[in-house]
């Protein structure tokens, strides 16, 4: 059985070590996980870059990690879900696990079915149009299902949860989910039981407390994060924040156009903001609306500065960031069988020109991404060119 996570793990903490264990507790043959780049689903620079995050991942329990390119990473939940399903289905994943607050996947399961059916739709297009689109898609669920199901939407790793069973639908994969209930801290709370969640981990490293947020975190990863704070290579956004907002000033109204995905006019109001704006932070406050969500704004703000195109309709390879043994001996089997495996660059101008071009842009995403380490001696250009994977 090979099963399979989607994941970010910024940093890796003893909750995402639970999820590792409850995989090989399932009776794995292998673990693999398709792990966001060096930017995430919040809209924002992961803390630590995605080698260092994948070789935590192979050091607490996972055999093989995988990079989910920036253009699904840093989308909405439904696609960043139908990105993870279809790059762990092309490494033959038959089992997907996931956390989430209820911890009953059949209660998922109805949510899933509910936000895929025709009433649903019309229950949406029908609701208050003021609203967040969290807010609206919340009652329509609770008119058809009730309040209780619906409450469950409030939860983040429940709607990721809920995505990911949708995006299973979508893709056709022949997947089996399978959910763990998560304990300990809330998604953004303090910590809990011992255990942290990874926003207040990133918080403890914007304060320069590194020590105290390893004391969260399983003895492999917490080496790990110390040996990247040393080197100054733990990421600070704010020290691209001249660089961001430059990008932004420099945009027309027209070139905005194209990052508001949901076509509500919201990016005028990021073209205003930026033509007035002092910090990022600025320009989001100026921006936002209660109908519009932060985490929605620095997506658009983010993938603007990245230059980020619209996600393809499909994964076109899968990019090795980390392998045990096992994990490089499930690498052999997908190659023989014909995957498209990328371990080095040249490989992706066999894939085509899209493949390539997509590799092409993540190489730009990391060399604006390391931009953001302390040490500018470690924010050389082309490190995606000449990294490998780690190999433990």
């Amino acid at each position: 059985m090979y099963i399979g996570i989607i994941c970010e793990f910024d940093p890796l903490h003893s909750g995402h070590a639970r999820l590792l264990s409850h995989a090989r507790a399932m009776g794995a043959d292998a673990v693999i996980c398709a792990m966001s780049g060096n930017f995430t689903q919040r809209g924002s620079f992961a803390a630590l870059d995605k080698r260092a995050r994948a070789e935590m991942a192979v050091r607490c329990g996972a055999d093989l990690v995988v990079e989910l390119p920036t253009v699904w990473a840093m989308s909405p939940a439904e696609t960043f879900a139908r990105g993870g399903v279809q790059l762990l289905a092309l490494t033959g994943v038959d089992t997907l696990l996931f956390g989430s607050e209820c911890g009953e996947l059949s209660a998922l399961r109805r949510l899933a079915d509910c936000l895929d059916s025709p009433a649903f739709a019309d229950r949406l297009t029908a609701a208050d149009s003021g609203a967040t689109f969290a807010v609206r898609r919340q009652r329509a669920a609770a008119a058809l299902l009730g309040d209780a199901d619906a409450a469950l939407l409030e939860s983040p790793n429940n709607t990721l949860a809920v995505e990911y069973l949708r995006a299973l639908r979508r893709t056709g994969a022949s997947m089996t989910p399978a959910t763990l209930l998560r304990t300990g801290a809330a998604h953004d709370g303090a910590p809990e039981g011992g255990t942290a969640s990874a926003s207040y981990l990133r918080q403890l490293l914007r304060q320069g407390q590194g020590e105290a947020a390893c004391g969260f975190t399983p003895p492999e990863a917490a080496d790990i994060l110390r040996r990247e704070l040393s080197r100054g290579r733990v990421t600070d956004s704010a020290l691209c924040e001249r660089a961001v907002l430059s990008r932004l000033r420099v945009m027309t109204e027209e070139d905005w156009r194209g990052y508001d995905p949901g076509g509500e006019g919201l990016y005028h109001r990021l073209y205003q903001a930026a033509r007035s704006a002092c910090t990022v932070d600025g320009l989001l406050s100026a921006a936002k609306t209660k109908r519009y969500p932060l985490a929605r704004l620095r997506r658009m703000a983010l993938a603007a500065y990245l230059q980020l195109p619209p996600a393809p309709a499909q994964v076109p390879y899968i990019r090795v960031l980390a392998a045990t043994a096992a994990g490089r001996a499930h690498l052999r089997r997908l190659r023989d069988a014909g995957a498209p495996v990328l371990t080095k660059p040249a490989d992706v101008s066999s894939l085509g020109a899209d493949a390539a071009a997509l590799f092409a842009l993540e190489g730009r995403c990391t060399d604006l991404y390391v931009l953001a380490r302390p040490d500018l001696t470690q924010s050389a250009p082309g490190q995606d060119y000449r990294t490998t994977p780690v190999m433990v």
